[in-house]
Order: C-alpha cells, then structure tokens, then sequence
C-alpha cells in the first residue's frame, strides 16, 4: 500500500506545540558533498561493487551504510546552486528558476551559445525577503526548525544567493551559527599556506576565498579537516544548550580545484594513480573522515541514538571535461554516463544515504527514486513538524515512507529537470535542456536541436540506446506531461537568436 504525501500550508503552530517538539525532536546531521559523483566511494550505489568503488577508501561512509539506509535513485540538480535552493525552498528547479551557478549580483553566469540565448533566469538566487529582482523569495526549512526550538549550525558550503543579496547569508535563512558560508560555489584553494584565498593582510584574493577560518591560516590544515574542527566546536556548544540541534555540515569538497590533502595523498600515488587522481582521492578521503569525526562525536556526547544522519551530494562527480583543456580527467560516474552539468544520470544520480536510529534498518538499500527538493519536507517530518506556513510553493515530497516501509511516493511521480543555460563545459547532455524520469522512462529534450532521447533505465543505466524512435507513443506522453508542467509552473526557456523567439517546449508547443 503507498501513499503519496503532500504538504500543506497551514497556520503557524503555538509557541506551546513548538516546546513540545523540541522536546522529544532529534538531533537531524545533513552532511552535504559538493560535486561528489555516484562512484566516488568505496560504498556500491549500483547492483554490484565497481571497479571505481576499489579505488577509493571511505570506511566511514561504509559505516553509515552499514547502519543505515543506501538511496540508489536519489537525484539532485546537474548544477550547484539549483540544488542548494531547492533542497532550502522545497521548490523544483523549474518553479523557482535558479537554473544555474549564481555569483555577482545581477550578473549571470552563463557562457555565449552560437544559436540560443539563455534566458533571464534568477541568477541572484533565492531571497528570505520579497522584492529583490531576479530571486525567488521563499522561506526555508531551517527557519521552521528554529521556530520548533532547534539550535541551528550551518558549516561550509552556502551558495543560495548572489553577492550583496540578502540570500548570501546563511543567517537570513535561519542558521544561528554561520561556519564559512557566503556567495562563493567553490574555494579558492583547500590550502592553509594560501590562507584559503585570502593576502596577508586579510583582502581575499578571490570571490571563492573562505571566510571565517583566520585561526587555521597558515597552520598545515586542510580546510576540510578546518571546517570539520570548528562544526565539532559549534557541537560542543549545543550540547550545553540542551535544545535538538541541525547541522547543515556543507563541505566545500571535493569541488576543483584539486589540492592534495596530503594525510592521504601518498597512499593513492603508490596505488598507481596520477598525482590528479591521487588528490582527487584524497579530497575524497579529507570528507569521509569529517564524517567520521562527527559520527565519533555523537557517540562520545551520548547522542548517537538520537540523531539522524542524512549524506548526499548536490550534483554528479565532475566528468564532463575540463575548465583547463589540457587538464586530464581524473574521475568518471560510470556506469552511469557523463557528469556534472549534464542530464544524463552521471549529471544527477547521487549517493545517498539515511542513518535513523530505532526507525531505519541497517545495511538496507533503497531502490525507489526520489529529487533534492524532497528533503525540505522530510527533514521537517524526521522533526515531528507537520504543520507550517511558508510563501513558496513546496514540490517536494517526504521521502519518509520509503524509510520506514510504509509507503511508496515515487509510485506515479514525474520528476522534472530544467536547465535552459550554458554551463560552459562541453560533453553530452550539457545545456540548453530539460527532462524527466517516469518509472523507469527518462526523456530529454534539446531546447537547441529539438530532438528527444528516450531511455528504460532498469535495462540501460548507461543510457547507451535511445529508444526515441522505437517508441515514439511514449515520447508523445512523456513530452505532453513534461510540457504541461513546465508551462504550470512558470519554467523559462532558451530565446533562438535569428528570431528572437523563445524555443519550442519539449511537447511541440511554441
């Protein structure tokens, strides 16, 4: 039996309802890895172990796994920060229009196309307030918990709005605490030697210079190991609040640029691996162990069985070329095809994983799909917090029933996908599209050439054979539907530059 979950906007509960939670609420730990691939560990998210799963150490994740649950169809966005503010707004992609990287205020990212024209999308991100121009303003989960009496702590990794925004400071959303979050996407270096971007006198060097870390400049520590000190510091303060606690712990890893992290580094070179490889893998290795040191804090503190933990990625491992084009890759998704900025499912199949002690079974594994908004909703639900008021539509649906067995959401569901800009990087899949999973069909549509891809993905993960022709019936529904949605919920689309008309829709509609 399932039973598909929806959210609904109701009054804001009583100051008196909000104790009561806090009360009996758990501790809820989103451990969020940037640009972190499906095979970028040694846990197998497909069927059997790979050959890329051999390569890589990640016991810690492997120990989550083992008391947990291992999500093999979670997807998020092909790009940053598209995830990042559905996961906080519960909106699609499609709906709150931050379709791609954000970064200066009102200035786009997107590269030039020798046909379309990217359209005017919200490149200054999302916004706690109203009126700021090119932001889609919405309120985020983090803000209800902290009405319910959660301490909240955000480390890392922010990226939900454009510089001089509002949405650029995680204390606008909620957070209490702010650890190194601010307008950047990426570091601009993970080294301490380079005081993580900054000259000595303190100016950045960069927009992508990590804030907040002056202790650690200098000092020999890798600012994931940096990051993951002061998130333990900011524990050890909530515990003596008493009160359930949320720790959006963000790591700026394994995002470029590729720095060794040299705890690890030796052992992958005499593994056999180039030296980019072997950062890579270090990179790697400096995030699994911060989940780690979390998880030992949680049983050192007593609070190990009262706290869930939730690890994803924001988008797929980083196969899709290079931003230096003599600059081999150094990871790959297969067998899933391509990478990040792509609709293929090395663009947006992520590793997921869900440790719920007394409600998740361990060494489990979960095979029913679910998209990145799904966790506004569910974390407020792990939360006990059912009933809230928020400004935006929430697309997102709770993915508890699939942890606890008693339900199937993603029975029906179409999950959509919309990228109508330019990314930059070149390889199949990448810009000026959009798509959408049906069960097992997946279908993408060029905004550019106006064709259609069909896959059966429980037969061709690799999405190796395009079924568009053998099925055009198929095609037909799943465009009409992907169509209807798009147009519902205000989607944009690329302008074609000899007309100055925007694109057809995936369904043929003008």
């Amino acid at each position: 039996m399932s039973k598909r979950w929806q959210v609904a906007t109701m009054a804001a509960v009583l100051p008196l309802a909000a104790q009561a939670v806090a009360d009996k609420a758990p501790n809820i730990i989103l451990f969020l890895v940037d640009d972190m691939g499906w095979q970028d560990t040694s846990v197998p998210f497909a069927e059997t172990k790979t050959r890329l799963n051999g390569l890589y150490e990640t016991p810690n994740m492997e120990r989550l796994a083992a008391e947990g649950m291992c999500f093999t169809q979670a997807y998020a966005s092909p790009i940053s920060s598209p995830s990042r503010c559905s996961l906080m707004s519960g909106s699609n992609a499609a709906r709150h229009g931050v379709t791609n990287w954000t970064l200066e205020r009102d200035k786009t990212t997107d590269c030039a196309d020798s046909t379309l024209t990217p359209p005017e999308w919200n490149y200054n991100g999302i916004s706690p307030v109203a009126g700021i121009r090119r932001t889609y303003p919405c309120k985020s989960f983090v803000e209800i918990l902290r009405a319910h009496g959660y301490h909240t702590i955000h480390c890392g990794k922010a990226h939900w709005g454009a510089l001089d925004t509002p949405g650029e400071n995680p204390t606008a959303w909620g957070f209490e605490v702010n650890i190194a979050g601010h307008a950047g996407g990426g570091p601009a270096t993970y080294l301490s030697e380079q005081n993580y971007g900054h000259r000595r006198d303190g100016q950045a060097n960069s927009p992508f210079a990590i804030p907040d870390l002056q202790t650690y400049w200098g000092t020999g520590t890798f600012l994931t190991e940096a990051l993951t000190r002061e998130a333990v510091k900011a524990l050890d303060k909530a515990k003596k609040y008493g009160q359930p606690f949320f720790l959006n712990m963000a790591h700026y890893a394994v995002h470029i640029p590729i720095d060794r992290d040299m705890r690890f580094f030796a052992k992958y070179v005499r593994k056999g691996m180039s030296d980019k490889e072997a950062a890579y893998a270090s990179l790697i290795e400096g995030m699994d162990k911060s989940l780690g040191d979390l998880m030992q804090w949680l049983r050192e503190n007593g609070e190990e069985e009262n706290t869930i933990i939730l690890f994803m990625s924001d988008n797929g491992g980083y196969a899709t070329g290079s931003y230096w084009r003599d600059e081999p890759l150094y990871t790959q998704n297969a067998p899933l095809r391509c990478g990040k900025g792509s609709m293929y499912e090395g663009g947006i199949r992520e590793p997921m994983i869900v440790k719920w002690p007394g409600r998740v079974q361990g060494a489990t594994r979960c095979d029913r799909y679910l998209l990145i908004e799904d966790f506004f909703p569910s974390i407020l639900e792990m939360a006990g917090i059912r009933r809230y008021e928020v400004p935006q539509t929430v697309d997102g649906v709770s993915f508890v029933p699939l942890l606890d067995g008693k339900g199937d959401p993603s029975r029906d569901r179409m999950l959509v996908w919309n990228y109508p800009n330019v990314w930059g990087n070149e390889g199949p899949g990448i810009s000026l599209n959009c798509a959408m999973r049906l069960g097992d069909w997946k279908l993408i549509y060029s905004y550019k050439t106006g064709q259609h891809e069909l896959y059966n993905l429980s037969e061709d993960i690799g999405e190796a054979h395009n079924l568009a022709a053998v099925h055009p019936d198929v095609v037909r529904k799943l465009s009409a539907r992907l169509g209807i949605y798009l147009r519902k919920v205000g989607a944009q689309r690329p302008v074609v530059k000899a007309t100055g008309k925007p694109c057809a829709w995936p369904d043929g509609v003008e």
